[in-house]
């Protein structure tokens, strides 16, 4: 008589045709659920910074244009309005079309590859990197002087630092976490190099 072993139903099978040894795993990716899940995750973040965002810079119009600025934290944070027509540290103002056109296409790109989304730490990197993106989209779209050559509103400040707002916030942090998965090789679909 043949005993039969128990089986564990954790252990995979390995593929057909494979003696188990060096069979490629799927990406994480692959599971569409996963996926879904993910690319919630992705635009519900990018969604909190927008809204975010825009009410602080609302608050800011509304509250520090024309006033002197407000030190906080005893001069730690100095919340201090500034329209700003250029990039990062005041750079490339004459250029504010070619930012609009830049961020436009740093959404469409990030909306196209959530497709393949397999890392929730890419997710949640992406997703500050889109809210930031379109946080910042939207002043240059809408604000003054004009459609798509808007300033964006920036109104936090460090002692010897740019001025900036919580998109610019989003978008560093989001670049920081972009590195730090790379350097530990995680790919956008959840595989390790």
């Amino acid at each position: 008589m043949d005993e039969q072993q128990p089986v564990d139903a954790d252990v995979e099978a390995p593929a057909p045709g494979t003696d188990g040894e060096g069979a490629a795993e799927a990406p994480p990716s692959a599971d569409p659920v996963r996926n879904r899940h993910l690319v919630r995750l992705t635009f519900g973040i990018a969604i909190g910074v927008v809204l975010l965002d825009q009410l602080t810079k609302w608050l800011a119009v509304r509250y520090l244009e024309g006033q002197d600025p407000i030190e906080l934290l005893g001069g730690l944070v100095t919340l201090t309005f500034l329209r700003n027509p250029g990039a990062a540290f005041s750079f490339g103002t004459g250029f504010t079309f070619v930012f609009t056109a830049i961020a436009l296409g740093v959404s469409v790109f990030i909306v196209r590859k959530s497709r393949e989304l397999g890392s929730v730490g890419w997710a949640i990197a992406l997703g500050g990197l889109l809210g930031g993106a379109v946080g910042n989209l939207i002043d240059r779209v809408f604000r003054a002087p004009g459609l798509f050559q808007g300033h964006v509103v920036d109104f936090i400040t460090f002692p010897n630092f740019a001025v900036f707002n919580l998109a610019d916030s989003a978008i560093v942090c989001s670049s920081i976490l972009m590195v730090l998965l790379a350097l530990r090789g995680v790919e956008l679909d959840g595989s390790r190099k």
